[in-house]
């Protein structure tokens, strides 16, 4: 299977997954507080709504995504907050029609994109399979912010892997972007799947490594524990400074989530 195909096919999945829960959440559940400050779960969905439109417009039209990339770049949590809060406006049922619209028109449109093109997007110009990683990132993310404030639980499945991948390629990014130098080596990550597989990247012979269970650093790098409350462990200084400010999305250090506020994986 191409890398994009697999890659549009988690994602759907994914979605699939706590659209079921969403689905059946009462009208006074889409208005429970989450984890993120001032957002109830229907700022959630209506973020997730939001992004999917950003997204089908940076393939569709490369130009109006410019425009709105630089209204982000002036005030990004800000942007954030008015497109969550405008979708949240909507009654559930609007808002959970609208979302799911959004997750099919993006898959439509990054399967649309010819072989070897890439999409313009935050920081560089990404693979359409990357594309569809940030998106199964962000399910991940706002979907445990969710779960979290209703009370379910995550149950993680291999399709984590994409969100493992990119944790690591943004490494040095979260480093720079928290005031820190990234060595030039890579770090040795061992994860151990849902699945139970071993997931490995890196020398085998690094001197620093990350090791632990794939669920754990995938809501590490999203920001959804904090890492006193994960069975991750580093070896090496540079690599025990990386698992602090972790972050996979784009924006400034997140704050995350503060030890024993959550249990470890859901």
């Amino acid at each position: 299977m191409a890398a994009v195909d697999e890659a549009l096919a988690d994602l759907a999945a994914e979605g699939d997954d706590l659209d079921v829960l969403l689905a059946g959440l009462d009208p006074e559940q889409w208005q429970t507080p989450t984890p993120s400050p001032g957002w109830t779960v229907a700022h959630q969905v209506g973020h997730l709504a939001a992004s999917d439109e950003f997204t089908v417009t940076a393939v569709r039209d490369p130009g109006a995504y410019a425009a709105r990339q630089a209204e982000f770049a002036a005030d990004f949590e800000g942007a954030m907050d008015v497109a969550a809060a405008r979708n949240a406006a909507a009654v559930p049922g609007e808002l959970l029609a609208t979302w799911r619209a959004g997750r099919a028109a993006v898959i439509s449109a990054l399967a649309s994109v010819p072989a070897g093109q890439r999409v313009p997007w935050v920081v560089v110009p990404l693979s359409p399979a990357a594309v569809a990683t940030t998106r199964l990132m962000e399910l991940v993310g706002h979907g445990q912010d969710i779960r979290d404030a209703v009370g379910a639980r995550w149950t993680p499945t291999d399709r984590i892997r994409h969100v493992a991948w990119l944790g690591i390629r943004t490494r040095d990014f979260a480093m720079a972007n928290s005031g820190l130098v990234a060595p030039a080596e890579e770090f040795r990550v061992e994860l151990t799947a849902p699945s139970g597989k071993l997931w490995s990247w890196g020398p085998e012979d690094a001197a620093q490594r990350v090791t632990g269970p794939a669920a754990d650093f995938c809501l590490l790098v999203t920001r959804r524990r904090h890492r006193a409350d994960l069975a991750l462990r580093a070896e090496g200084a540079d690599a025990d400074g990386w698992l602090d400010v972790a972050q996979a999305y784009a924006g400034p250090p997140s704050a995350g989530r503060q030890p024993g506020q959550f249990a470890a994986a859901g």
